[in-house]
């Protein structure tokens, strides 16, 4: 495992400057934004498809700050009845792009379709009743299977052998029983990006999580999540003031290990490696109350110190 950077938590920064900070940080590898729900990418998909001069050069700026690149990410809306479409051709176009550069995994979200004919946005089923809401979960999610299976086979024919959901709520794949019954449908291609910061506000366990998933994790976010107890007494965590407002809601982002102390964390990471993950931890950066860069360079160093520690039972391990 290394230390890793999704460059979306520096927005504020073009793309060299953006990978200075990574690199000068101790980050060694990056996960890209290609479009979608990223509010400045930091590469213009339709330039690296259409030059390989761009594609050199723009592999270039990662190998000379001893970089790499561990996946594309496109989260995006799949299947949203306005928004779909676009999102639907930014997924194939980064898949081409990973094909392309030699990346073979991108991060990105399930989707989730509207209602039916005529919709003006997504219509998230979570809850067994009443019986139309089933029916239209049940279509929703065959919906789903055929987008992804499409999407599958063209991430074979580019070579590409990772495409890692975010387990995130509002998208049909977003716990463990959903995740399992998505791969089982579509195929092994298709994995998961865990991130424990939409994890922990559900109230669920991110380290049974991953050794319910094992080898279907493909990808992690580090990022944390404070619960405000009072607000979770009158809100809940169903809570939908906007993220503007943070002294206003029952939980919000941190940078990781402001919350959970390092003793979590270091669990965290040795189930990873105990469930075989060797690949990017990937800071996402969204704390209200730092700086981009400050919050990358606090995770960074906090990450850095988590992978020094041995494997609990391994050689230098005091667990038993």
């Amino acid at each position: 495992m290394d230390i890793g950077l999704y460059t979306d938590s520096l927005t504020e920064h073009r793309f060299e400057p953006a990978l200075d900070i990574a690199a000068s940080s101790g980050v060694r590898s990056i996960e890209i934004a290609t479009g979608g729900q990223s509010s400045a990418p930091h590469l213009d998909l339709d330039v690296l498809l259409g030059s390989a001069a761009a594609r050199t050069s723009f592999l270039a700026a990662f190998e000379s700050r001893g970089l790499r690149i561990a996946a594309l990410n496109c989260s995006a809306w799949p299947m949203h009845p306005v928004l779909g479409p676009a999102h639907s051709e930014l997924i194939s176009k980064t898949l081409r792009l990973a094909g392309e550069l030699g990346v073979s995994k991108i991060v990105s979200m399930s989707g989730c379709p509207g209602d039916g004919p005529g919709s003006t946005t997504f219509n998230w089923t979570w809850y067994p009743w009443p019986a139309d809401a089933v029916a239209l979960g049940q279509r929703n999610w065959g919906e789903g299977v055929r987008f992804w299976t499409e999407k599958v086979r063209l991430a074979e024919h580019c070579g590409v052998d990772r495409i890692a959901f975010e387990l995130h709520p509002l998208h049909l794949v977003y716990n463990v029983p959903t995740a399992v019954a998505f791969r089982s449908e579509v195929g092994e291609r298709v994995g998961v990006n865990l991130d424990p910061s939409h994890l922990f506000w559900q109230q669920m366990d991110p380290i049974a999580v991953i050794r319910a998933l094992g080898p279907a994790i493909q990808h992690v976010h580090m990022k944390d999540t404070e619960i405000v107890a009072g607000q979770v007494a009158l809100a809940g965590v169903l809570d939908n003031r906007p993220f503007e407002t943070p002294a206003e809601r029952a939980w919000l982002f941190r940078t990781v290990g402001r919350i959970h102390p390092a003793a979590w964390w270091q669990e965290f990471v040795a189930a990873l490696r105990l469930a075989g993950y060797d690949d990017s931890l990937s800071i996402e950066q969204e704390d209200p109350y730092s700086s981009q860069e400050d919050g990358v360079r606090e995770a960074a160093t906090f990450i850095g110190s988590l992978l020094r520690q041995p494997l609990p039972g391994g050689p230098g391990s005091s667990r038993t």
